[in-house]
């Protein structure tokens, strides 16, 4: 009966915590769609550079301050902590209406921003809730909170044209009010329903408290997080234009098949949790890695055409070429057939498709000696990355990565289960910043290679990078207990 008790108390926790991220993410994602709309219509003339960082800002703040969050919650409780986050994080947010510049605006961004350290603090206070049995689930259903992202993009665009119908240049302010009354309203309830719990260790100090984070586990675990969550949060933005510049599609389709790669990805990762703990978390990760391994390959393929050498014609016997025309060619009393190029063009095809043609390279009343060529052959193979594959390979590796994301921080209360804040922290910090660099990065690869695609070659050698890693630590981890296993068979007993 204690238990049950018990587990009602963790899941009124569990629900807390899992609101109050999902409205803390909704906010966190806020500038991709406010600074995108003010721009578009003309409100703030901001370049390229300063939307770039407009977007960032609020995701680098967010992510850089888990760390410091994770230590406060172990150290002071989830309660008070995530309270005062959702209070103090509503004050930037009601003072955004009266941006007038984009430093100003930069400013505010950064402070809101904090929204994202939400997760550390969420993560600490679930875990510290739940039996080691229970954390999986429990961990899997608080990160189900990422689907905040999908709500704003869902909407944020909405309400920003409804508002702005009687007044564009204002109408837009009333969008980051009803955000921060939102924060507002689940601080509240923070105070008012939770129940502060804290770790009984908490009288270590902030050097012994960071002691983890010399461990390599702790920075494995955060590579593995950069993969599934910060290129998660990456692709979030990064999509849109993708679909746009490959497919042409308009804003509103691009829109719609982001939100079809985000949203699945965090809605499933409660049932990353409930895998994590019936398979266990390795397993889980081996999994992950190598899906994402798969499908990155896949999804690197880029839309292309490759044109070569095709099967040409060699003269078969000296002569005087004395007849030329569409679809012959003849020398001496020798007739020779020439392809044609094909206008039949297979659009969007799944699978590549190939043509081939032939070009007259002789001339009238050329003399051709014998295996003189007389057509080069041309052939084209062409791919065009059929948008609805793509679309699909998208959505599954975002389920993978979501799947991954519970299985990351499953591992956490195992291995740490003293310092959950702290490591939690940690590695949310760095998979934060993958959210942060990878817009940046694949900018930099799109730049260079001029391949919508290089992104995924990208994720393909990171995600390569992180299963050897994994697999190579796990093979050394068996080896040295199986030399322990044979040291102690091989000790005399007394």
């Amino acid at each position: 009966m204690k238990t049950t008790n018990s587990l009602s108390q963790s899941h009124k926790i569990l629900f807390l915590n899992t609101l109050a991220f999902t409205v803390c993410f909704a906010c966190w994602t806020l500038n991709g769609v406010l600074v995108t709309f003010l721009v578009d219509n003309g409100i703030f003339n901001w370049s390229v550079v300063q939307v770039g960082w407009l977007l960032g800002i609020p995701i680098l703040t967010g992510s850089i301050m888990r760390l410091p969050i994770g230590i406060l919650t172990d150290k002071f409780g989830g309660k008070y902590v995530f309270s005062l986050l959702l209070l103090l994080s509503s004050i930037p947010l009601f003072l955004l209406p009266y941006a007038d510049s984009f430093l100003m605006f930069a400013v505010l961004s950064f402070f809101f921003g904090m929204v994202g350290t939400s997760f550390a603090v969420g993560i600490g206070y679930t875990s510290i809730w739940y039996p080691k049995e229970w954390q999986g689930r429990a961990l899997g259903i608080f990160g189900m909170g990422n689907a905040g992202a999908a709500i704003t993009t869902f909407l944020a665009p909405s309400l920003l044209n409804h508002f702005s119908v009687d007044d564009p240049q204002n109408g837009w302010k009333i969008l980051p009010v009803i955000y921060a009354v939102s924060l507002v309203v689940i601080g509240v309830a923070f105070l008012i329903f939770a129940q502060n719990k804290k770790l009984e260790n908490n009288g270590k100090t902030i050097s012994q408290m960071l002691t983890p984070l010399k461990s390599e586990r702790v920075w494995r675990f955060g590579a593995y997080y950069f993969l599934v969550f910060g290129c998660f949060v990456a692709y979030s933005q990064w999509l849109l234009p993708n679909f746009m510049n490959v497919y042409q599609t308009s804003l509103v389709m691009g829109g719609l098949f982001a939100t079809m790669f985000s949203l699945p990805s965090g809605v499933i990762r409660a049932f990353g949790g409930y895998l994590s703990d019936k398979f266990g978390a390795r397993k889980v990760m081996y999994w992950v890695l190598s899906s994402s391994v798969i499908l990155s390959a896949l999804l690197a393929i880029p839309k292309m055409e490759i044109i070569t050498s095709g099967p040409g014609i060699l003269a078969a016997k000296k002569g005087v070429v004395n007849q030329i025309n569409d679809k012959t060619v003849k020398v001496g009393d020798k007739e020779y057939s020439i392809a044609q190029k094909s206008e039949n063009e297979n659009e969007n095809a799944i699978f590549p498709t190939t043509t081939s043609w032939q070009n007259v390279v002789v001339s009238h009343n050329q003399s051709v000696a014998k295996k003189e060529l007389i057509a080069k052959g041309v052939t084209v193979i062409k791919f065009d990355a059929n948008m609805w594959v793509f679309l699909i390979l998208v959505i599954l590796i975002g389920i993978s990565w979501g799947i991954g994301k519970a299985a990351v921080y499953k591992h956490i209360p195992e291995y740490f289960p003293t310092e959950v804040g702290v490591v939690g922290g940690m590695v949310g910090m760095i998979g934060g910043l993958g959210g942060f660099f990878g817009p940046i990065i694949f900018g930099y690869l799109l730049t260079a290679t001029g391949i919508w695609s290089s992104s995924w070659i990208f994720i393909l050698i990171f995600s390569i990078t992180c299963l050897v890693w994994m697999h190579y630590t796990i093979t050394q981890l068996s080896k040295q207990k199986q030399l322990k296993t044979k040291k102690v068979k091989l000790e005399p007993a007394y």
